[in-house]
C-alpha cells in the first residue's frame, strides 16, 4: 500500500528525532529535528505534528532518552521527568495513558527499546487494519465529508476502496483557524490521486441539504467511556447537521480514556494569536480579543459508529 507522509510523520535516526513539520504543508515538506526531550515537547506544543504524529512522538521521545542515557540502572528518574514534560504538553490528547504504559514496562523489567518499537509496529498494523475495515462500509460513488485531518488514514481508506473498484470523492472543510483540512487532508488526498473539493467550515449545512454528501468520516483525539468524542472544533456542528439530514457519521478514534463522558474531557484553549493571525498576517483589528477552543465534544447519540484501533487501556 502507498502511505501518505502524514501516516507516519515521525522517526528516530541515530540520536535525532525527525518530525514532519505539518505547519509548513503543503508548500514545504520539511522535518524539524529534536535532539532532546524538551525540544520534542516544544514540537508538540507548537503543533509541528498533531494527532497520530504526537502519539508516535511520545514513544520516540522515550527512545531518544534511552539512547542518551547509557546507565539503565538510574534511568527511572529520567523517564519520569520525561513523562511529566510530555503529560503537560496538551490537555485534550491524554498522553498520560501512553507515558504510564512506558513506566509500567520499565517497572516490569521489560526491554524498553524492544517493547516500544514493537508497540509502534503494532500501531501501524492496527491503523492499516482499521483503514481496511472502514473501506468496507463505503459504497461505490460515495461522497465523503471530512473535517480536520486523520493523519494519513483517509488516503489509505480510499486506496482500499480503489483496489475494490469503488470510485469515491471527498469534500474537505478548511478547518479554521489552523486550516488542517485545506493544508493537510486535501493535499494528501490529491497527492494520492483522489478527487477532493475544499469548502469553508460554514458550508456544511448547505452542501448536506443538497444531498451531495453520503457519509461523514472524522477522527478523534479522545473517546470517553460513554462514546462521546473530542475532536477538532467544528466537529460537533457537523455531527448535528449530519443527524438532521440522516447522513451516517463515523469516527476513527483511540481507545476509551478515563473520562466517563464528554463533560469530563478537558478542552484545550489555544493562544488567541492563532485565531487573530495566520502565518504572520493579521486577520483581525488590533485590540479585539480571540477565543480558540481547539476541540469540541460530539455526543455519542450523534455518532453512527466508532472505529477503534482495538488497543486496550
Amino acid at each position: 500500500m502507498k502511505f501518505s507522509p502524514l501516516f507516519w510523520p515521525v522517526e528516530l535516526r541515530g540520536n535525532t528525532i525527525y518530525i514532519l513539520d505539518e505547519t509548513l504543508l503543503p508548500h514545504k515538506l520539511t522535518y524539524v529535528k529534536a535532539k532532546t526531550y524538551p525540544q520534542a515537547v516544544k514540537a508538540i506544543k507548537e503543533m509541528k505534528t498533531r494527532a497520530f504524529g504526537q502519539v508516535s512522538l511520545v514513544f520516540y521521545t522515550f527512545l531518544l532518552v534511552l539512547k542518551q542515557n547509557k546507565n539503565k540502572k538510574n534511568i527511572l528518574p529520567v523517564l519520569k521527568k520525561t513523562a511529566a514534560a510530555l503529560n503537560s504538553a496538551r490537555p485534550t490528547l491524554p498522553f498520560k495513558f501512553l507515558t504510564d504504559m512506558v513506566l509500567d514496562w520499565q517497572a516490569q523489567g521489560q526491554d524498553l527499546e524492544k517493547t516500544m518499537f514493537g508497540f509502534l509496529e503494532m500501531l501501524k498494523a492496527k491503523r492499516i487494519q482499521r483503514a481496511e475495515e472502514v473501506s468496507r462500509i463505503i459504497q461505490n460513488k460515495d461522497v465523503i465529508l471530512t473535517h480536520c485531518n486523520v493523519s494519513g488514514e483517509l488516503p489509505l481508506i480510499a486506496e482500499f476502496c480503489r483496489k475494490a473498484g469503488k470510485h469515491i470523492e471527498f469534500y474537505v472543510t478548511e478547518t479554521r483557524p489552523y486550516m488542517q483540512g485545506s493544508r493537510l487532508t486535501a493535499w494528501e488526498l490529491h497527492l494520492a490521486g483522489f478527487p477532493v473539493t475544499i469548502m469553508t467550515d460554514g458550508m456544511v449545512a448547505s452542501i448536506m441539504s443538497s444531498g451531495k454528501i453520503t457519509k461523514v468520516i472524522v477522527g478523534a483525539d479522545q473517546l470517553a467511556q460513554n462514546g462521546d468524542v473530542a475532536n477538532k472544533i467544528g466537529t460537533y456542528q457537523i455531527a448535528l447537521v449530519a443527524k438532521h439530514f440522516k447522513v451516517p457519521f463515523y469516527v476513527l478514534c483511540p481507545p476509551p480514556s478515563k473520562a466517563k463522558s464528554g463533560k469530563d474531557i478537558t478542552v484545550e484553549i489555544r493562544p488567541e494569536k492563532e485565531l487573530l493571525e495566520y502565518q504572520g498576517l493579521r486577520l483581525a483589528p488590533y485590540g479585539v480579543k480571540g477565543f480558540y477552543p481547539a476541540f469540541d465534544i460530539t455526543p455519542n447519540n450523534l455518532i453512527t459508529k466508532h472505529f477503534h484501533l482495538g488497543i486496550a487501556r
